[in-house]
């Protein structure tokens, strides 16, 4: 028979799904009869939330949305961390999940997973939450998904299906199939125009790049070294220029050596950037500010004016709008771009890099340094906090994490799996234990999908970032140290490889040898032996 949940199996493969990531449940079986009929992998995490944050690494590395099928209830309020994370980051999301059946949602007579108003919860963490009806609704919902994560700010879709309605009987002669997406969001050419004069005019240009503008790196790039302009990325925007490039400037926008930049800049063009606190006010001493005359290419028309106001506003897809600078603005005579930048980079490295800052940094230097290719995904933890400061990969999509935006614990490691099953590269999850403990059961998962993720545990017993502010703060520490299981034992309880770090080393010879398994490896990084090894 074919249901509205075979159905909805044909319409995702139709639209380039390859991957979902979900638990089956009694709420769900039918949106499960279908899978088996297309050429989609599903992955089943330990927890839907494991789930959310495997979509969330999927989509940052292969740019594609990340699909969740999740049961209603409690499945959906276990993914909602990871839709808020992806949600506040711009990750492109499609989460589907069940609701009670029609005549049943809502009630309040106390089904089971009833939730007052499932849709209502789902639309604070999602760009749209839509109930379906009919299969037209379905079409139309799913059309619109893809839409979206093609021409708007890219965020999570919810759609919800009520279980009858996933019984549904759709007719056999009924093809899915996908609608053309519209076109992606032009700029205005008169607006093109006065900002390229404005920047050929400028004496000291400058660029701030977000995660926005990584699809337009090597537009953004060219017109770099036409301007003769430095290049700020931001967390999700690193690598948008290469490590070793002479405009690169991959530092934490709230530095003071930035800031410096940015107030000596007559001219400051902002691509694909929300201005978030956590990356323009991350010491939050109110101190960001552009007196120079600000160009803001954005997508969102909400967004834009958030923040510093701009001067002159592009609304637009980041790629077409550096396009259309380009063909406006010849290579001009140096305007010592890469003099500043190289000033920059060598007031940041004697100034504000703390001991702790170089020793997380020199970690995740040492993965790209061993592995070139490598993915590295972070956590809220000290090491990756050290990495949003001051660390480099040498392209997009190969460094991301929690640590900024919503700032999510746990993230990581499933996030690394997600990441790794979608592409070939070697995935490396940077992870504190306490952050570990909110999703050690993915270990499971990695392992049971045969994923070759390399697990970087920065072990220091316990939350020693909040234990640190709190002493900074003369609070005395509680809540802060936590137990300290053996993180090698567990990971081979899950039957996947484990070593312990006792020369800092030896930490290249066991990232290739972990880069070689066919299975999961957790190297467990003690804190304070690493330190001292430096």
């Amino acid at each position: 028979m074919r249901t509205l949940g075979v159905y909805l199996a044909e319409l995702l493969e139709a639209y380039g799904v390859d991957t979902v990531f979900g638990i089956p449940g009694v709420h769900t079986v039918e949106l499960y009869r279908g899978l088996p009929l297309t050429r989609i992998r599903h992955v089943t995490p330990r927890h839907e939330q494991g789930a959310g944050f495997m979509a969330d690494g999927y989509s940052r590395v292969t740019g594609k949305p990340g699909v969740c099928l999740l049961i209603t209830g409690p499945g959906l309020t276990n993914a909602a961390t990871a839709m808020a994370q992806a949600y506040a980051d711009s990750i492109p999301m499609l989460v589907i999940s069940g609701v009670n059946a029609e005549g049943r949602m809502g009630s309040g007579r106390g089904w089971l997973h009833e939730l007052k108003d499932q849709r209502a919860f789902a639309e604070q963490i999602s760009a749209t939450s839509t109930t379906i009806h009919t299969r037209e609704d379905l079409d139309e919902a799913i059309a619109k998904a893809f839409a979206l994560f093609a021409t708007k700010r890219p965020r999570p879709v919810h759609i919800e299906i009520p279980t009858n309605v996933m019984r549904m009987k759709v007719d056999a002669a009924i093809k899915a199939e996908r609608r053309t997406l519209p076109a992606k969001i032009s700029p205005d050419k008169d607006q093109i125009a006065g900002a390229a004069q404005l920047l050929k005019q400028a004496h000291s240009p400058l660029l701030l790049v977000g995660g926005g503008a990584i699809d337009a790196a090597a537009s953004i790039k060219t017109l770099a070294e036409h301007l003769d302009a430095p290049v700020v990325m931001t967390v999700n925007g690193r690598g948008v220029l290469a490590s070793d490039h002479p405009l690169a400037m991959p530092f934490n926008p709230s530095l003071q050596a930035l800031r410096d930049v940015m107030a000596q800049s007559d001219v400051t063009l902002a691509i694909g950037t929300e201005f978030g606190p956590t990356d323009y006010d991350w010491y939050e001493d109110g101190g960001f500010n552009i007196p120079g005359h600000l160009i803001r290419i954005d997508l969102d028309r909400e967004q834009i004016d958030r923040g510093r106001t701009p001067d002159t506003k592009i609304i637009g897809d980041s790629k077409l709008c550096v396009e259309a600078l380009l063909h406006n603005i010849e290579p001009t005579p140096s305007r010592r771009g890469a003099s500043r930048a190289n000033e920059t980079r060598e007031r940041v490295e004697r100034e504000e890099l703390t001991p702790l800052y170089r020793a997380g940094i020199h970690l995740l230097d040492c993965v790209k340094k061993t592995l070139p290719h490598a993915i590295i995904v972070g956590d809220s933890t000290q090491a990756t906090y050290a990495a949003s400061v001051a660390f480099a990969p040498d392209a997009p999509r190969r460094f991301f994490g929690s640590m900024t935006g919503f700032g999510t614990l746990g993230y990581a490691l499933p996030a690394a799996i997600g990441g790794r099953i979608g592409v070939d590269d070697p995935v490396v999850s940077v992870i504190g234990d306490g952050g570990l403990h909110f999703t050690i059961a993915e270990i499971g998962s990695a392992v049971e999908e045969r994923v070759p993720v390399i697990i970087l545990v920065w072990n220091n017993q316990g939350y020693g970032e909040i234990k640190n502010f709190m002493i900074s703060r003369e609070i005395q520490p509680q809540g802060v140290d936590i137990g300290a299981p053996d993180l090698c034992a567990i990971a081979r309880g899950y039957g996947a490889h484990a070593e312990r770090l006792i020369d800092s080393q030896d930490l290249p010879r066991l990232l290739r040898e972990a880069a070689s398994r066919k299975g999961p490896t957790l190297i467990d990084i003690d804190e304070a032996r690493f330190l001292a090894g430096l």
